[in-house]
């Protein structure tokens, strides 16, 4: 009989052995023979629990999202229950530590490169966009009329990905990255803000 808790432990092995293989060998060669080799376990082990690569990759986004959200939450019950303090704490959240470690970084671009073909992921990828938009809108329309909110929310979801990705590739020191990134964020707020006020 399995122990309890048995199907969450394993889950989250081959979860992490799959950032693991992805970011060493690309998405294309992570096969499910790797990820069981570098879990520990039997393929079959992989099938029972995930059916195929799709389900486990899909596993995997599930995981990164909700690792995203609960950074985000962290972030904003951290800050000052201002708009302009809840909309740093969104920005910090896409920024934190747990999402530009090497493996998430390499499986979030592999993520968005593939739900263009794959439903399921393309699915994932519309409600993370739609939740970014949403949060940053909500909180730009506690203190300006609602469609400045709504291009101001659009304005900064697209530089928030925009500088993700180009951190994500750039060869500079990762931390440098996050506070350019940050800075270009706090920068974009502050002039919303100012316009705002005018």
């Amino acid at each position: 009989m399995p122990k309890v808790g048995m199907k969450a432990i394993r889950q989250a092995q081959l979860i992490n052995a799959t950032l693991t293989v992805i970011d060493r060998v690309g998405l294309a060669e992570a096969s499910l023979a790797l990820i069981a080799r570098e879990a520990g376990v039997s393929t079959g082990i992989v099938s029972h629990y995930f059916g195929d690569k799709n389900g486990l990759l899909d596993a995997c986004m599930r995981q990164i999202l909700y690792d995203l959200y609960q950074a985000v939450e962290h972030h904003r019950k951290q800050a000052d229950s201002s708009a302009e303090g809840q909309i740093r704490a969104i920005i910090d959240g896409n920024f934190d530590v747990s999402q530009i470690e090497a493996p998430v970084l390499k499986t979030w671009l592999a993520f968005w490169t593939n739900s263009l073909h794959q439903p399921d992921l393309n699915r994932l990828q519309r409600i993370n966009d739609r939740r970014l938009y949403s949060n940053l809108t909500a909180q730009f329309a506690r203190v300006m009329p609602v469609q400045a909110a709504r291009d101001a929310g659009a304005s900064m979801a697209a530089l928030i990905d925009g500088l993700w990705l180009r951190m994500t590739l750039a060869p500079q020191p990762m931390a440098q990255g996050i506070e350019d990134a940050r800075s270009l964020c706090y920068q974009n707020l502050a002039r919303w803000l100012i316009d705002t006020a005018h």
